[in-house]
């Protein structure tokens, strides 16, 4: 509904950029193939102020290379794990920018994603979680074409 036609006589909202995450001093702002091409995408019709923090975004940008060993949890992996009272959980390690834990995606610096990483199928892993520790057992590992 045109706004002409409520009785709402406030200003638009400004548009709000979503708070960045922090990335550690000193670690690369990894991100996937599919997250740079998502930005690029949200560049070329993006203006003031949301342009500039995307522009800010993608120059620090830096696209994971493809792991040498697929067999391996690294960055991109899909990681399938099982808990130990038998429920399965499927995450994705991905960039600061990216993550979305609520969707299952979540920063390589996460302490789950930092356990997991050089893991393999058959491996079980100790994660740290909020009610102490959970022992994971990865059961599948899978990367997407464009990570």
């Amino acid at each position: 509904m045109s706004k002409a036609f409520t009785k709402d006589d406030r200003p638009d909202e400004p548009l709000v950029v979503r708070h960045r995450a922090t990335v550690p001093d000193g670690v690369a702002n990894y991100v996937t193939p599919r997250w740079m091409r998502l930005l690029r995408e949200q560049l070329a019709q993006a203006t003031g102020p949301h342009r500039a923090e995307l522009e800010q975004r993608i120059a620090s940008a830096v696209v994971a290379p493809a792991p040498a060993d697929r067999g391996e949890v690294r960055f991109g992996a899909r990681v399938t794990l099982q808990t130990e009272d038998g429920q399965e959980r499927k995450i994705q390690i991905v960039g600061v920018d990216e993550a979305d834990p609520a969707a299952g995606s979540i920063a390589f610096v996460a302490p789950l994603a930092r356990a997991l990483l050089g893991h393999r199928t058959g491996d079980t892993v100790t994660a740290r979680s909020p009610g102490g520790t959970d022992e994971l057992s990865v059961i599948a590992i899978d990367y997407d074409d464009e990570t």
